[in-house]
């Protein structure tokens, strides 16, 4: 297939916000109703396609005293920011393979404000991701899977893993480069791979990426570039750890009219310029290490939790030893 390279032709891409979602790991998912509302009404007069608003945790996993609202997405706090979003923008959540209670907490799709449900799974949580598919597709929800720490799964499993998504009920399948580890040609080969087997069954390919070596955006350029048509980003590039891909810079890239960068800049000055006082995201010296070693940045976010945050090449030795 030829490279595309007129953006504003690319009139099949959307943009899914997953700001509050994949920030919500800095903050336990604390965020004030206002910061929401913020990105709510960013996303809606932004024209984006998407916002997702958290997770559907479990709760008899995760304690409700310990975290936020959107850990939990429950109906009632999704309506108290949009009502019954009598918009064009769409809502989703993410729900993590055997850490949510999906035959409960996922309404039927006629008694929720929820349109999108996307499945997130380890490779070896398959089988219970393609039940979670089957669930939410059979209560009438859009959904799709997000395959995880995709830099450490061997070529046959991905492949075996994509024939299997491929022939679920799941309308996208998403590359996801948890670990922020991963490079142009990587993002080429793997979209390669990610739209032979969608397209063989009709289904769109998406990326969500992590910027730990500030190939965040670049990275979602590649995979646009390739023919991946559903692109996820967050707000000043908030999210765990070294952050993603700034919805801003992507929808001034783009170039498509329905896009409209005013209200993202809007939402940065009134809520993320103080956000960003308070709390700590994007790329930082640890993050490169893990990703240099294609490890998770849990190690890297606990590391700059501690008095020894800055001492780099210890970090470096530490990890190296492991």
């Amino acid at each position: 297939m030829a490279q595309v390279t007129l953006l504003d032709s690319r009139s099949d891409v959307k943009v899914l916000d997953c700001t509050i979602r994949d920030g919500g790991l800095i903050n336990s998912h604390l965020f004030d109703d206002e910061v929401v509302r913020g990105v709510y009404h960013a996303c809606v007069e932004g024209g984006v396609d998407y916002m997702e608003v958290g997770y559907k945790g479990d709760k008899k996993i995760f304690a409700r005293n310990k975290f936020g609202d959107w850990k939990f997405s429950d109906e009632d706090s999704i309506r108290r920011i949009v009502g019954d979003n009598p918009t064009d923008l769409k809502l989703s959540v993410m729900a993590d393979a055997e850490k949510t209670d999906y035959r409960t907490d996922i309404l039927p799709r006629e008694q929720s404000v929820i349109d999108l449900i996307r499945v997130a799974t380890y490779i070896h949580q398959i089988p219970t991701a393609i039940n979670m598919i089957k669930d939410a597709k059979d209560k009438g929800y859009e959904v799709c899977v997000n395959l995880m720490a995709i830099s450490i799964v061997k070529d046959k499993e991905l492949l075996e893993a994509l024939e299997i998504f491929s022939q679920s009920e799941a309308e996208t399948i998403v590359i996801v480069d948890s670990f922020g580890t991963l490079m142009g040609e990587h993002i080429r080969d793997l979209a390669k791979k990610y739209l032979k087997a969608a397209r063989a069954t009709g289904k769109e390919v998406g990326f969500h990426g992590h910027n730990n070596l500030q190939l965040g955006f670049s990275n979602t350029l590649e995979a646009m570039f390739a023919g991946v048509t559903r692109l996820d980003a967050t707000i000043f590039g908030m999210g765990r750890g070294a952050g993603n891909c700034p919805l801003e810079l992507l929808i001034s890239f783009i170039k498509n009219p329905k896009y409209q960068l005013r209200p993202i800049l809007k939402c940065i000055e009134d809520h993320f310029l103080k956000l960003r006082t308070e709390m700590e995201w994007g790329y930082m010296i640890p993050y490169l290490v893990t990703a240099h070693l294609n490890r998770h940045p849990s190690a890297a976010i606990e590391w700059l939790d501690s008095p020894e945050r800055d001492q780099f090449v210890k970090f470096y030795d530490k990890l190296n030893e492991a």
